[in-house]
Protein backbone atom coordinates (compact mmCIF):
# COMPACT_ATOMS: atom_id res chain seq x y z
CA UNK A 1 0.00 0.00 0.00
CA UNK A 2 1.27 3.76 -0.92
CA UNK A 3 0.33 6.53 0.93
CA UNK A 4 0.20 10.42 -0.65
CA UNK A 5 -0.87 13.47 0.68
CA UNK A 6 -1.93 15.70 -1.53
CA UNK A 7 -1.67 19.21 -1.05
CA UNK A 8 -5.07 21.23 -1.27
CA UNK A 9 -6.28 24.40 -0.56
CA UNK A 10 -3.66 26.60 0.86
CA UNK A 11 -2.99 23.72 4.09
CA UNK A 12 -5.61 21.16 3.51
CA UNK A 13 -3.83 17.44 2.97
CA UNK A 14 -6.01 15.08 0.82
CA UNK A 15 -4.58 11.47 1.67
CA UNK A 16 -4.31 8.76 -1.03
CA UNK A 17 -3.80 5.29 -0.06
CA UNK A 18 -3.50 2.93 -2.82
CA UNK A 19 -2.37 -0.76 -4.06
CA UNK A 20 -1.35 0.62 -8.06
CA UNK A 21 -4.72 -0.24 -8.81
CA UNK A 22 -7.26 0.65 -6.73
CA UNK A 23 -7.47 3.99 -4.65
CA UNK A 24 -9.05 5.46 -1.72
CA UNK A 25 -8.83 8.90 -0.70
CA UNK A 26 -9.51 10.94 2.66
CA UNK A 27 -11.36 14.09 2.72
CA UNK A 28 -11.50 15.00 -0.59
CA UNK A 29 -12.50 18.69 -0.25
CA UNK A 30 -11.64 19.36 -4.19
CA UNK A 31 -11.79 16.84 -6.57
CA UNK A 32 -9.73 18.24 -9.31
CA UNK A 33 -6.20 17.03 -7.01
CA UNK A 34 -7.41 13.82 -6.90
CA UNK A 35 -8.64 13.83 -10.62
CA UNK A 36 -5.27 14.61 -11.15
CA UNK A 37 -3.04 12.26 -8.90
CA UNK A 38 -5.51 9.16 -9.92
CA UNK A 39 -4.60 10.07 -14.16
CA UNK A 40 -0.84 10.34 -13.16
CA UNK A 41 -1.09 6.79 -11.27
CA UNK A 42 -3.75 5.48 -13.83
CA UNK A 43 -5.35 4.28 -10.70
CA UNK A 44 -9.40 3.67 -10.08
CA UNK A 45 -11.40 5.50 -6.98
CA UNK A 46 -13.09 3.07 -5.08
CA UNK A 47 -13.15 4.53 -1.84
CA UNK A 48 -13.80 7.52 0.09
CA UNK A 49 -13.46 8.45 4.05
CA UNK A 50 -15.22 11.29 5.33
CA UNK A 51 -14.28 12.34 8.43
CA UNK A 52 -16.69 15.44 9.67
CA UNK A 53 -19.01 17.76 7.06
CA UNK A 54 -16.48 20.78 6.62
CA UNK A 55 -16.40 22.16 3.08
CA UNK A 56 -12.60 21.75 2.27
CA UNK A 57 -13.43 18.19 3.75
CA UNK A 58 -16.07 17.17 1.56
CA UNK A 59 -16.09 19.87 -1.69
CA UNK A 60 -14.96 17.27 -4.38
CA UNK A 61 -16.86 13.75 -2.97
CA UNK A 62 -19.75 14.35 -5.38
CA UNK A 63 -17.95 15.07 -8.31
CA UNK A 64 -15.59 11.98 -7.44
CA UNK A 65 -18.69 10.15 -6.61
CA UNK A 66 -20.39 11.02 -10.27
CA UNK A 67 -17.23 10.17 -11.86
CA UNK A 68 -16.08 6.95 -10.53
CA UNK A 69 -18.69 5.71 -8.47
CA UNK A 70 -16.65 4.81 -5.24
CA UNK A 71 -18.57 4.31 -2.21
CA UNK A 72 -18.52 6.73 0.35
CA UNK A 73 -18.17 6.09 4.02
CA UNK A 74 -18.86 9.54 6.70
CA UNK A 75 -21.19 10.75 9.24
CA UNK A 76 -24.31 9.48 10.19
CA UNK A 77 -25.75 12.82 9.80
CA UNK A 78 -23.56 14.10 6.43
CA UNK A 79 -25.90 14.76 3.66
CA UNK A 80 -24.29 15.25 0.29
CA UNK A 81 -26.87 15.95 -2.94
CA UNK A 82 -26.46 12.89 -5.16
CA UNK A 83 -24.07 11.07 -2.85
CA UNK A 84 -25.35 7.83 -1.15
CA UNK A 85 -23.24 7.72 1.84
CA UNK A 86 -22.15 4.47 4.07
CA UNK A 87 -23.46 6.01 7.53
CA UNK A 88 -21.32 5.62 10.40
CA UNK A 89 -21.45 6.23 14.35
CA UNK A 90 -18.20 4.52 15.21
CA UNK A 91 -17.15 1.23 16.48
CA UNK A 92 -17.98 -0.22 12.62
CA UNK A 93 -15.53 -2.22 10.60
CA UNK A 94 -15.14 -1.80 7.09
CA UNK A 95 -13.47 -3.42 4.41
CA UNK A 96 -11.35 -1.87 1.42
CA UNK A 97 -9.19 -3.49 -0.73
CA UNK A 98 -8.95 -6.75 1.91
CA UNK A 99 -7.86 -4.31 4.55
CA UNK A 100 -10.09 -3.59 7.96
CA UNK A 101 -10.98 0.33 8.92
CA UNK A 102 -11.88 1.23 12.09
CA UNK A 103 -14.33 3.68 12.19
CA UNK A 104 -13.90 5.67 16.13
CA UNK A 105 -16.36 8.59 16.56
CA UNK A 106 -14.00 11.57 17.85
CA UNK A 107 -16.50 14.63 18.45
CA UNK A 108 -15.47 17.85 19.78
CA UNK A 109 -14.11 20.06 16.73
CA UNK A 110 -17.57 19.15 15.04
CA UNK A 111 -20.50 16.39 17.01
CA UNK A 112 -20.08 13.95 14.14
CA UNK A 113 -16.75 13.63 13.51
CA UNK A 114 -15.03 10.66 12.58
CA UNK A 115 -11.33 9.09 12.41
CA UNK A 116 -10.60 5.86 11.17
CA UNK A 117 -7.77 3.38 11.55
CA UNK A 118 -5.88 0.93 9.37
CA UNK A 119 -3.65 -1.27 11.73
CA UNK A 120 -1.28 -3.25 10.73
CA UNK A 121 -1.99 -6.03 8.32
CA UNK A 122 -0.40 -7.82 5.42
CA UNK A 123 -0.48 -5.01 2.98
CA UNK A 124 -0.01 -2.45 5.86
CA UNK A 125 2.95 -2.49 7.66
CA UNK A 126 2.50 0.44 9.52
CA UNK A 127 -1.03 1.55 11.62
CA UNK A 128 -2.55 4.77 10.19
CA UNK A 129 -4.41 7.31 11.28
CA UNK A 130 -7.25 9.19 9.42
CA UNK A 131 -7.74 11.63 12.37
CA UNK A 132 -9.44 14.83 10.05
CA UNK A 133 -9.30 17.83 11.94
CA UNK A 134 -9.54 16.21 16.26
CA UNK A 135 -5.85 15.99 15.95
CA UNK A 136 -3.17 17.92 14.13
CA UNK A 137 0.43 17.71 14.75
CA UNK A 138 1.40 19.15 18.14
CA UNK A 139 -2.54 20.49 18.18
CA UNK A 140 -5.92 19.80 17.81
CA UNK A 141 -8.76 21.43 16.17
CA UNK A 142 -11.25 24.04 17.43
CA UNK A 143 -14.10 23.43 19.32
CA UNK A 144 -16.69 24.06 16.50
CA UNK A 145 -19.91 22.25 18.42
CA UNK A 146 -18.45 19.98 20.65
CA UNK A 147 -17.53 20.88 24.35
CA UNK A 148 -14.10 20.23 25.94
CA UNK A 149 -14.69 16.93 28.09
CA UNK A 150 -15.88 15.27 24.40
CA UNK A 151 -12.52 16.61 22.86
CA UNK A 152 -10.15 15.13 25.45
CA UNK A 153 -12.39 11.89 25.66
CA UNK A 154 -11.63 11.82 21.68
CA UNK A 155 -7.92 12.62 21.91
CA UNK A 156 -7.41 10.05 24.57
CA UNK A 157 -8.75 7.80 22.39
CA UNK A 158 -6.79 8.72 19.39
CA UNK A 159 -3.76 8.41 22.05
CA UNK A 160 -4.04 4.92 23.26
CA UNK A 161 -3.27 3.68 19.73
CA UNK A 162 0.04 2.15 19.09
CA UNK A 163 2.60 4.20 19.25
CA UNK A 164 3.89 3.53 15.97
CA UNK A 165 0.46 4.34 14.59
CA UNK A 166 1.20 6.46 11.61
CA UNK A 167 -1.30 9.95 11.85
CA UNK A 168 -2.68 11.79 8.94
CA UNK A 169 -3.37 15.40 10.02
CA UNK A 170 -5.73 17.27 7.57
CA UNK A 171 -3.59 20.33 7.70
CA UNK A 172 -0.58 21.36 7.11
CA UNK A 173 -0.92 23.41 10.61
CA UNK A 174 2.70 22.12 12.18
CA UNK A 175 4.69 24.98 12.01
CA UNK A 176 2.31 26.96 13.64
CA UNK A 177 1.04 24.69 16.41
CA UNK A 178 4.86 24.08 17.24
CA UNK A 179 4.94 27.82 18.35
CA UNK A 180 2.32 27.78 20.74
CA UNK A 181 3.83 24.77 21.91
CA UNK A 182 7.22 25.82 22.64
CA UNK A 183 5.83 28.84 23.75
CA UNK A 184 3.96 26.97 26.74
CA UNK A 185 7.22 24.83 27.39
CA UNK A 186 10.33 26.59 26.18
CA UNK A 187 12.27 24.32 27.98
CA UNK A 188 11.26 21.31 26.19
CA UNK A 189 14.06 19.51 24.11
CA UNK A 190 11.80 16.98 21.90
CA UNK A 191 9.20 20.39 20.50
CA UNK A 192 13.01 22.49 19.70
CA UNK A 193 14.26 19.28 17.55
CA UNK A 194 11.36 19.09 16.45
CA UNK A 195 10.33 22.38 15.53
CA UNK A 196 13.86 22.34 13.25
CA UNK A 197 12.53 18.86 11.66
CA UNK A 198 9.75 20.86 10.53
CA UNK A 199 10.92 24.22 9.52
CA UNK A 200 13.64 22.15 7.27
CA UNK A 201 10.88 19.96 5.77
CA UNK A 202 8.56 23.29 4.73
CA UNK A 203 12.14 25.40 3.06
CA UNK A 204 12.08 22.16 1.04
CA UNK A 205 8.28 22.45 0.27
CA UNK A 206 7.85 18.90 1.90
CA UNK A 207 5.06 17.91 4.29
CA UNK A 208 5.73 17.79 7.88
CA UNK A 209 3.05 14.53 7.71
CA UNK A 210 2.19 11.75 8.59
CA UNK A 211 4.03 12.60 11.90
CA UNK A 212 3.66 9.38 14.61
CA UNK A 213 1.86 8.54 17.75
CA UNK A 214 5.05 8.43 19.94
CA UNK A 215 6.08 11.33 18.37
CA UNK A 216 2.81 13.46 19.53
CA UNK A 217 3.29 12.14 22.92
CA UNK A 218 6.21 13.88 23.56
CA UNK A 219 5.25 17.57 21.93
CA UNK A 220 1.63 17.88 21.81
CA UNK A 221 -0.18 19.65 24.62
CA UNK A 222 -3.40 18.63 24.38
CA UNK A 223 -2.08 14.87 24.63
CA UNK A 224 -0.79 15.93 27.78
CA UNK A 225 -3.34 17.74 30.05
CA UNK A 226 -2.58 16.46 33.02
CA UNK A 227 1.16 17.49 32.96
CA UNK A 228 1.76 20.08 35.78
CA UNK A 229 4.08 21.96 33.69
CA UNK A 230 1.36 22.28 31.17
CA UNK A 231 -0.92 23.01 33.73
CA UNK A 232 1.25 25.51 35.43
CA UNK A 233 0.84 27.34 31.82
CA UNK A 234 -2.72 27.17 31.35
CA UNK A 235 -3.20 28.98 34.53
CA UNK A 236 -1.64 32.32 33.02
CA UNK A 237 -3.99 32.21 30.50
CA UNK A 238 -6.87 31.31 33.05
CA UNK A 239 -6.24 31.76 36.34
CA UNK A 240 -9.14 30.00 37.94
CA UNK A 241 -8.71 27.29 36.61
CA UNK A 242 -8.41 24.01 38.51
CA UNK A 243 -4.68 22.69 37.66
CA UNK A 244 -5.97 19.09 38.54
CA UNK A 245 -8.77 18.89 36.07
CA UNK A 246 -6.83 18.12 32.84
CA UNK A 247 -10.39 19.00 31.07
CA UNK A 248 -10.06 22.48 32.03
CA UNK A 249 -6.50 22.78 30.80
CA UNK A 250 -7.45 21.54 27.48
CA UNK A 251 -9.84 23.95 27.23
CA UNK A 252 -8.17 26.86 28.44
CA UNK A 253 -5.17 25.80 26.12
CA UNK A 254 -7.40 25.33 23.45
CA UNK A 255 -8.72 28.93 23.80
CA UNK A 256 -5.43 30.30 24.25
CA UNK A 257 -4.16 28.97 20.56
CA UNK A 258 -7.37 30.68 19.28
CA UNK A 259 -6.18 33.59 20.47
CA UNK A 260 -2.58 33.01 19.92
CA UNK A 261 -0.42 35.14 17.23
Amino acid sequence: MNLVALPAFHDNYIWLLHDAEQALVVDPGEASVVQQALAQRQLQLSGILVTHHHADHVGGVAQLVAEHGATVWGPASLQLPGVDIQPCLGDEVLDWAGLTIEVLATPGHTLDHLAFVLRAQAALEEPLLFCGDTLFSAGCGRLFEGQPAQLHASLQRLASLPPHTRVCCAHEYTLANLRFARMLQPELAALQAHEAWAQAQRRHNLPTLPSTLAKEREINPYLRCDSPALAAAAQRFAPQLNPQDPIAVLAALRQWKNEFQ
